[in-house]
């Protein structure tokens, strides 16, 4: 690796000596530097192992200890030796400090595995976990070779009905509904040789499609009484801990249910009967466990429904776990920590900032980029592009590109290529994008692989689209987001080479603001997205005039005004009840509908209450300061009151109702009169007639 410790040193503020055989001759730099007590950062990953264990065994080591990979990133790549600012940004940002601890959700599994598949393919599997495991089988068919002779493990059969749950707690039901008992079954076979359709297989179950009801098993089944037809079909249900599914994947339905979901429960696990590393991992799911509560949820901003009505639908559509449902009556989402599995996607989707990813936090995400971004420019890093992939299929990927640039097989990652690992790639969107691009960068590429939901692609571009749109209308020249797919190496060497040279051959040039950004990225998302809209519009190269005030927006915005239609609308306000962003207000004064548009969150909730439909989504961004100002869409004449004169609706409002009302039977003379009132005046004039009703009725005095 040609590595230039001056700059690198220059870059990073202090002095630094290469040491090219540090986990070998030269262990004993590490060691001294480990008992410093001061944060030690090994960039190399290949001889972690062997750095921890050489730090376990040194006596007086006290440094925490921290490494990043600066090889395949960018010292094994044909552009090397321009590599120092980028190299110079990755040592930077590995000496931030760890995210803060948040909530744990716990696991706890005692190792019941249920195997559900055919008998012979489910033993087999059995046998190579149950001295781990307490296996229980629930047999579908007898396979090809069909059951063993010697009944090894607890075997359930029938028709199984529901599978929910997750690691240490899943429940299983099914309908018993065979004639066979398999407890009293001793598997003699007699039954399988005495019966003349062929209907009873080795997984000592009848096929009642082909029994013609013979009985000839019955009769030679006395001694065991394992046969009985007229036995009632019982349900049934039992606890597990984990699950192995042999099934093909959406199986007949007749099979029963699966976790079809793209990313299924955890301890539910698919096994083709070849892949050992499934039934590895299996053998180590016993004892207690526990993740990171990924997500926070704050109810107040969820833009979910208000009223059982549905607006906001995201974050429930895009889960890849099935983690997120709808609670209409409590005007909000429920999120299930258990089936979370940490992508954020919802958290990108989200328009509100409701939900937000909590490990890392959005602003440790945002220090983090900022770090990278800085020291790159600061070391003279040029056009700046920051690539977002997974910590595991992505860094793979990356790990691989690096080797195989070494090898002179690929050209690898390009010196201004800054790789970032995230948990997963759908955990950052819109706001901390366009922060990047404030923060200087020229584009930021998303790599995904073969582990991201169709659903997650889907949402990427099209947060992308809406990004972009806006950069595009402030007259950035380029593309700045892309989502990159690579399976392999060899697809991502491909990708990055054309991107460049597309870069090369169209010469943008306003593609960043000329002045960088210095603001942190907030804990709130709005807040977030404010800040980069500001600092991009101030910046903008494209000045502000009448043509180009406002930009139109993809229709997932959640950027965008509102469109009233004052010929139906009758002023009711319901849609002001509705709004959980304080977008649309009224004034307690005049009869009025005003409107901020900084605060709309372009969730639908206002359109879908309307009774008159008179409200129509319009996604854009304005430039103008009366973006941030009170706006009124719609106002009408005041209705007084013809007792007391006091207003108490909208004209319009009250001529619609009277209109409407009018040539109906209860509403006719003073019932019509009194729709005229307002709710006091109303009242008095109810009982005032009654009172003089009842003195009209009292007889004369003899």
């Amino acid at each position: 690796m040609p590595l230039q410790t001056q700059k690198l040193g220059q870059a990073l503020g202090e002095s630094l000596t290469l040491h090219s055989t540090l986990c070998r001759r030269e262990a004993g730099a590490f060691q001294k530097a480990i008992q410093s007590g001061q944060e030690v950062v090994v960039a190399c990953t290949q001889e972690k192992k062997l750095f921890s264990e050489l730090a376990a065994q040194t006596e007086g080591a006290t440094s925490p200890i921290k490494f990043v990979n600066i090889r395949e990133a960018g010292g094994w790549s044909s552009e090397a030796q321009n590599a120092s600012p980028k190299l110079a940004a990755l040592l930077a940002a590995a000496h931030l400090p760890e995210p803060d601890p948040v909530p744990a959700v716990p696991f706890k599994s005692e190792g019941r595995l249920l195997i559900i598949g055919p008998l012979d393919q489910a033993e087999k599997a059995a046998a190579l976990l149950a001295d781990v495991l307490q296996v229980t089988i629930f047999a579908q068919g007898a396979g090809q070779a069909g059951g063993s002779q010697e009944r090894q493990f607890p075997v359930i059969a029938g028709q199984l009905q529901t599978m929910r749950g997750w690691l240490g707690a899943f429940d299983v039901s099914w309908l018993d509904n065979n004639p066979i008992n398999l407890d009293l079954c001793t598997r003699c076979n007699a039954c399988v040789q005495a019966c003349p359709e062929n209907a009873i297989g080795l997984d000592y179950q009848i096929d009642m499609n082909l029994c013609n009801a013979s009985r000839a098993c019955v009769k030679v089944c006395q001694s065991a009484g394992a046969i009985d037809f007229n036995r009632v079909p019982a349900e049934a249900s039992e606890k597990f801990d984990l699950i192995l599914d042999l099934r093909a994947e959406g199986a007949n339905v007749s099979n029963g249910p699966q976790f079809l979901q793209h990313a299924p429960p955890q301890g539910y696990f698919k096994w083709d009967g070849h892949n050992l590393a499934t039934l590895m991992k299996l053998r180590d799911m016993v004892g207690e466990f526990e993740k990171p509560k990924f997500f926070a949820y704050k109810q107040k901003l969820c833009a979910h429904s208000r009223n059982e009505t549905v607006g906001c639908n995201a974050c429930v559509d895009i889960c890849s776990a099935e983690a997120i449902s709808s609670d209409k009556s409590r005007q909000q989402i429920k999120v299930n920590p258990n089936l979370c599995v940490g992508c954020g996607a919802c958290t990108t989707v989200c328009p509100t900032g409701a939900l937000t990813y909590a490990y890392p936090k959005a602003q440790e995400q945002g220090l983090k980029i900022k770090t990278l971004l800085s020291t790159y420019h600061a070391a003279g890093g040029k056009d700046a592009v920051l690539m977002l992939h997974s910590q595991e299929a992505g860094l793979k990927v990356v790990e691989e590109l690096g080797r195989a640039a070494q090898l002179k097989l690929a050209k690898g990652l390009p010196a201004n290529v800054i790789p970032m690992s995230l948990w997963h790639t759908a955990s950052l969107g819109l706001e901390v994008w366009l922060t990047a691009v404030a923060y200087g960068a020229h584009q930021v590429l998303v790599l995904c692989t073969h582990e991201e939901a169709p659903q997650y692609l889907d949402g990427l571009e099209a947060q992308m689209a809406v990004a972009q749109s806006l950069l595009a209308g402030l007259g950035y020249e380029g593309v700045h987001f892309q989502v990159v797919r690579a399976k392999n190496a060899m697809d991502l060497d491909a990708s990055l080479q054309a991107n460049g040279a597309a870069k090369a051959q169209a010469k943008w040039k306003k593609q960043v603001p000329a002045v960088f950004a210095k603001y942190a990225v907030a804990p709130e998302k709005r807040s977030t997205l404010e800040l980069a809209l500001d600092h991009l519009s101030e910046h903008a190269p494209s000045v502000l005039q009448p043509s180009n005030s406002a930009i139109a927006l993809p229709a997932a915005s959640p950027l965008g005004a509102l469109k009233v239609n004052v010929d139906k609308c009758t002023l009711c306000l319901s849609c002001v009840s509705a709004c959980p962003a304080s977008a649309l207000q009224d004034n307690p004064d005049l009869p009025q509908l005003r409107f901020i548009e900084k605060n709309c969150v372009q969730c639908g909730l206002c359109a879908t209450t309307c009774p008159e439909d008179a409200i129509e989504l319009v996604p854009r961004f304005l430039r103008t300061p009366e973006r941030k100002q009170a706006q009124v869409l719609n106002q009408s004449q005041p209705y007084g009151c013809v007792k007391c004169g006091k207003p108490f609706g909208t004209l319009k409002a009250i001529e619609a109702m009277l209109g409407k009302l009018a040539g109906h039977s209860m509403f006719q003379g003073a019932a019509l009169e009194r729709l005229k009132m307002c709710g006091d005046c109303r009242v008095i004039d109810i009982y005032s007639n009654a009172d003089e009703a009842k003195i009209a009725n009292i007889p004369p005095k003899p």
